[in-house]
């Protein structure tokens, strides 16, 4: 966290030698003071539902279900989950994404350059759209389509679907180009990540669920059709693989390999791989081959990628239920980190960090670690999947970027009564810019929040000096 800890000298030499101007890559969002406690529920709802760790945080609702479905009755079932935004291509960063969790789940985009209320949002993909249903992942490809997938899958389904929408940032009303690629093994899909080499990972949320990547024969193509008609598929194996963290297990840390459950094309590896009826390969089956050994996690959920100054990058992954010592009450949840130059695997963070507020282990204020974002800095974000009033989202701190966090801190707290925080995304145009859902809350209208965080303002008194100091060096400098 930033501390505005600047003396009068301080803040005059550095008005004189680099004004106090945010640079490219910094954010602001960095800059609060730790919360405690829970808050109050509003029911059964509100426009301005977070209580902010920051008097230079504000935020403002910029989509309501209620508004979409009094506009086009119908357009939209709700459940409004993770977010994404056109990172590449004309106009990038103008366009929000996001799928409904919902049993006809179909896709939104919000238009931040539009000024109207009433026509900044659409519906590009139809709820119920080729049975699309459980809508969760989001992610933003770079060749510049949307990935978007079901969180439902198990034996007998016929989900556990990706699609994507190749048309996204074009689609007018539900016009969406809606592909599933089925090359992916079916699982129940919650992150995805793209590293720098454009490997795709995912994950089987389930209490069990294993960490996968996907390869691409064609990871710079230039359309969805290339990249994903033909690669293959690994399994995450941790040291010896086959282990379960369970919910009193301890964690998984330590070297890992990536264990193939498919062949170069997507199809059957034999003897490891398991087919359906359809063609397509059972995720989860393949991974509990016991020639692979993939490691269970306990429901694992998001995913996050951070690059690091050398070039390397950590993939982060939250897995929701695991417990450090079965008792709920004393925390719940692990976030992990894959350094992915080593393939170490790390406990990145869970109920037995400091809870930079108190100085004391997180504990049960810790809890249901879900959904994970990043900040302009790199910092880690983690959102936590519980009702609102005891909700929140932390802030985590590793300062030597180690894959370890040294402190969490309350970050923002959810109020609405019923609602769950979903989504969390820092623009990657404007770093003190965020977005984050709200969904299902006790009076039904979900929300898309935006977050924004000012810079902390310095004393008059410090640019007065600074400027006599100023004055005082060019004078000399004339004199010179």
């Amino acid at each position: 966290m930033k501390a505005f800890k600047l003396t009068l000298i301080a803040a005059a030499v550095t008005a004189v030698v680099s004004p106090l101007t945010a640079q490219a890559a910094s954010t602001e969002f960095d800059n609060f003071t730790p919360m405690t406690g829970n808050t109050v529920p509003v029911n059964p709802g509100s426009a301005t539902p977070y209580k902010l760790s920051s008097p230079n945080f504000t935020q403002q609702t910029i989509a309501d279900r209620k508004t979409q479905n009094t506009l086009v009755p119908g357009s939209n079932s709700g459940s409004w989950d993770m977010i994404a935004a056109n990172e590449t291509g004309p106009d990038a960063g103008r366009y929000l994404f996001m799928p409904f969790e919902t049993g006809s789940a179909g896709v939104q985009r919000i238009d931040l350059w539009n000024n109207d209320y009433n026509s900044r949002t659409t519906t590009i993909v139809a709820p119920g759209t080729q049975g699309f249903i459980s809508g969760d992942a989001s992610l933003w490809t770079p060749r510049g389509g949307y990935l978007t997938a079901e969180e439902s899958w198990g034996t007998g389904s016929s989900k556990g679907r990706l699609f994507e929408v190749t048309n996204a940032t074009t689609a007018a009303a539900n016009g969406g180009t809606f592909i599933q690629r089925s090359i992916l093994p079916r699982v129940s899909h919650e992150g995805l990540a793209f590293d720098k080499n454009n490997n795709l990972y995912f994950v089987d949320e389930l209490n069990g669920g294993s960490v996968y990547k996907y390869v691409s024969a064609n990871p710079f193509a230039t359309s969805g059709d290339s990249f994903f008609a033909a690669g293959q598929t690994f399994a995450l194996k941790v040291g010896a693989g086959a282990q379960f963290e369970g919910t009193t297990g301890a964690a998984i840390t330590g070297a890992s390999t990536w264990e193939a459950i498919t062949d170069v094309n997507g199809g059957v590896l034999a003897g490891i791989s398991a087919q359906l009826s359809d063609g397509t390969i059972d995720g989860r089956v393949s991974a509990d081959n016991a020639a692979v050994k993939g490691t269970g996690f306990n429901r694992p959920e998001d995913m996050e990628i951070q690059n690091l100054a050398n070039g390397n990058q950590f993939l982060y992954f939250t897995t929701t239920d695991s417990d450090t010592d079965g008792n709920q009450g004393t925390g719940r949840s692990r976030v992990y980190s894959i350094d992915l130059g080593t393939s170490e695997v790390k406990l990145f963070a869970d109920s037995n960090t400091i809870d930079l507020a108190t100085g004391l282990a997180a504990g049960g204020e810790f809890k249901n670690a879900d959904n994970l974002a990043i900040d302009a800095e790199g910092n880690i974000y983690i959102v936590e999947d519980q009702d609102g009033g005891v909700e929140d989202v932390w802030f985590a701190k590793d300062a030597d970027r180690d894959g370890v966090a040294e402190s969490l801190s309350k970050w923002i707290s959810l109020t609405t009564q019923g609602a769950e925080s979903t989504g969390l995304y820092f623009d990657k145009f404007n770093p003190n810019k965020a977005y984050i859902n709200v969904q299902h809350p006790a009076d039904g209208i979900d929300r898309t929040i935006e977050l924004t965080a000012a810079p902390v303002p310095v004393p008059g008194a410090v640019w007065l000096f600074g400027s006599a100091i100023a004055g005082m060096i060019g004078l000399r400098r004339r004199k010179a």
